[in-house]
């Protein structure tokens, strides 16, 4: 009777790390590898566009600032007290009586009735 012979690991390992399995599966390694590569550009990409939308959501959070400063800038120049003082250096003022209306007469503009 023979006892079986064991093997260590390291001839256990040996043996499917042959020369001759590795170039079997040379495809599968590409295409590990392949996929490894895609990943980290997504990686690259999705960092990249995180820093353009922050960047565009601090631009747009500027902008809405600057829009309320002027609406209110605008709001306040526009009253009419504001009006009368940035009017009065061309001698431009407020009338103090009631617009005259100015009556029209009606007339016929047909030249064939005008006679």
């Amino acid at each position: 009777m023979s006892v079986p012979v064991k093997t260590s690991p390291k001839n256990a390992l040996k043996s499917i790390l042959n020369y001759q399995w590795i170039v079997m599966n040379t495809g599968f390694f590409l295409f590990l590898a392949f996929i490894a590569i895609l990943y980290i550009a997504n990686g690259h990409l999705t960092d990249k566009t995180i820093r353009k939308i922050n960047s565009t959501q601090k631009e747009l959070k500027e902008l809405q600032f600057e829009y309320k400063t002027l609406k209110a800038e605008l709001m306040q120049k526009s009253g009419a007290v504001q009006m009368e003082n940035a009017m009065a250096p061309y001698g431009l003022v407020v009338g103090k009586e009631m617009p005259i209306r100015i009556q029209i007469e009606k007339r016929n503009l047909n030249p064939i009735n005008n006679k």
